[in-house]
């Protein structure tokens, strides 16, 4: 008993350099949809908040990409504390009302990072994504579900999704059912010394296609995937891998050939 308090007091330690309190009030609207060729959506992480993309935001609009994040604010204003399957029906209406006024907009591409790259999973696979979605790219995302939600299961009265993130729950049991659409790139950035998404569970199966993509990358710590630039080059490199993949019309839906 003794040894595993200690290990939780060191998990729940490793954890609070991840949350992330800054409010995002101030996050600037600048993104034009009416010109908007390679459009991407950024999803941050659980009880984050969009600041925590501002680093990553800047390197891509710098890199010419026309990026845009939504207020996934859940038990507050801002911080990611609701259902996955909730928020990933709420991106769903956010981004169909998005392309309903903007219809020259280009293919989606979603970046998410942790519990993110779960809600755009959910997005795509379950939820009909895929119609919009070029190429989803997730960081630190814990596909198998993670041991570290354990540490904060005295949120989950407020926060369903710290169940939903658990080592294959019920909603990650769920998510894994059926294949992957295939007009869709997915690819899952990981890093070895992650402790809040640890090896293996970052892993997801990619039955040899090449579309389904696992990515080794350098990050100490979970928040590094947010900022360290050897993960932006081998994001923007899986990025650019989608762009090159040719179009393919099915009747009013366009999807991406892998």
């Amino acid at each position: 008993m003794r040894d595993f308090l200690r290990k939780l007091g060191r998990q729940i330690q490793y954890l609070s350099g991840y949350v992330d309190f800054s409010p995002d009030a101030a996050v600037p609207r600048v993104t034009d949809f009416a010109s908007c060729q390679r459009p991407v959506l950024l999803l941050y992480g659980f009880f984050a908040t969009r600041r925590t993309f501002e680093v990553l935001e800047r390197r891509l609009r710098r890199d010419g990409y026309c990026v845009f994040s939504l207020n996934l604010g859940g038990i507050t204003r801002s911080f990611n504390t609701r259902g996955i399957d909730d928020l990933a029906d709420y991106v769903r209406a956010k981004v169909e009302r998005i392309y309903g006024r903007n219809p020259g907009m280009g293919p989606l591409t979603i970046i998410g990072h942790s519990k993110g790259g779960l809600i755009g999973a959910y997005y795509v696979k379950k939820l009909g994504g895929w119609r919009r979605t070029r190429a989803l790219l997730t960081l630190g995302t814990p596909h198998h579900g993670t041991a570290a939600a354990y540490a904060a299961l005295p949120l989950a009265i407020l926060a369903r999704s710290v169940w939903q993130m658990t080592p294959m729950s019920p909603f990650i049991r769920r998510l894994q059912r059926g294949a992957w659409p295939p007009g869709v790139r997915f690819t899952s950035l990981y890093s070895r010394e992650d402790r809040v998404a640890p090896y293996p569970s970052t892993l997801i199966e990619t039955f040899g296609l090449p579309y389904l993509r696992n990515v080794e990358v350098q990050a100490k710590g979970h928040r590094e995937f947010l900022y360290k630039k050897r993960v932006y080059d081998a994001l923007v490199a899986e990025i650019r891998a989608g762009e090159t993949s040719a179009l393919v019309k099915l009747g009013k839906l366009t999807i991406v050939c892998p």
